[in-house]
């Protein structure tokens, strides 16, 4: 994103970066600044598998959208930290399989609901909220997600790459389970999370994000294991996202931009930090 001559909305900063904007950017997007920039490629240095996983990530948000739409035909999905619109979108996903699906997005950052609303201007089933998923019943109460979403039927809940920016004082468990706790059986929950068994590589780029502000952290898999406890794991389980159901057949990622390849491949060694993840039907 060009800043020179743009102007934007006041509550839109442009000398901080946000997760949103650093995403959009390893993904290949525009809407970012050349703050967002500058820390992208400093999580690159501190770990470089970070742009692998981040897009295996995204991979994985499509088939487990296509997962839910397709297969077990949920029709309404709610996005929790849904981030910058980019490619696969869930919205896209969804209504390619299911025409009438309705997408809520949630995310806390001002830039994505501007751009989402700009995006979504025509899409009478899709809406974007500003708002904080760790704040789930301020989420629940709002009345524009009520006008999308019918809770007596079953709900696709989505936390893509999200809850480790959640510190433990902000309770991520008790956000997920205030949503879960909301929609009916037969519902979903599709979610990853950063994960780590290398103590010190967890350390250091949970430290690199918090050099960025305010976020939460890297955790271990059995952590992650205990926020799910309660719901039935759709097969293979809670798995590396890369090996959830993989698809070579599935829609390819635009390329990330030239900074950023140098990294790209720097985990063919083996991952330090990944993203742990999976779909999950409440009973």
């Amino acid at each position: 994103m060009a800043e020179t001559g743009r102007s934007f909305p006041p509550n839109i900063t442009t000398d901080e970066p946000t997760v949103a904007r650093i995403y959009d950017y390893g993904m290949g997007g525009k809407d970012n600044f050349a703050v967002d920039r500058e820390a992208a490629l400093s999580l690159a240095k501190i770990a470089p598998e970070m742009l692998d996983v981040a897009r295996e990530n995204r991979s994985f948000l499509y088939r487990a959208v296509r997962y839910l739409a397709e297969d077990m035909g949920i029709r309404q999905f709610i996005d929790m930290g849904s981030g910058m619109p980019t490619e696969l979108n869930v919205h896209q996903v969804a209504q390619h399989f299911q025409p009438e699906a309705r997408v809520v997005y949630v995310d806390i950052d001002p830039i994505v609901l501007a751009h989402g609303r700009a995006i979504l201007a025509d899409n009478a089933n899709t809406t974007v909220l500003t708002a904080d998923m760790a704040r789930s019943d301020e989420i629940l109460a709002q009345e524009e997600l009520r006008d999308l979403i019918d809770f007596s039927e079953p709900v696709g809940v989505l936390y893509f790459s999200v809850l480790h920016c959640l510190p433990d004082e902000a309770d991520p468990k008790g956000a997920l389970w205030t949503m879960l706790d909301a929609v009916p059986s037969g519902s979903h929950v599709a979610l990853s999370h950063l994960i780590s068994d290398d103590v010190e590589a967890g350390d250091a780029f949970t430290a690199g994000m918090l050099a960025l502000g305010p976020w939460g952290r890297v955790r271990r898999p059995a952590e992650l294991r205990a926020f799910l406890e309660g719901l039935e794991p759709v097969e293979p389980g809670i798995v590396d996202v890369s090996e959830w159901r993989p698809d070579p057949d599935q829609p390819p990622l635009t390329p990330a931009p030239a900074p950023l390849q140098p990294y790209l491949g720097k985990a063919s060694g083996g991952k330090a930090v990944w993203e742990m993840g999976g779909v999950l039907r409440k009973p």
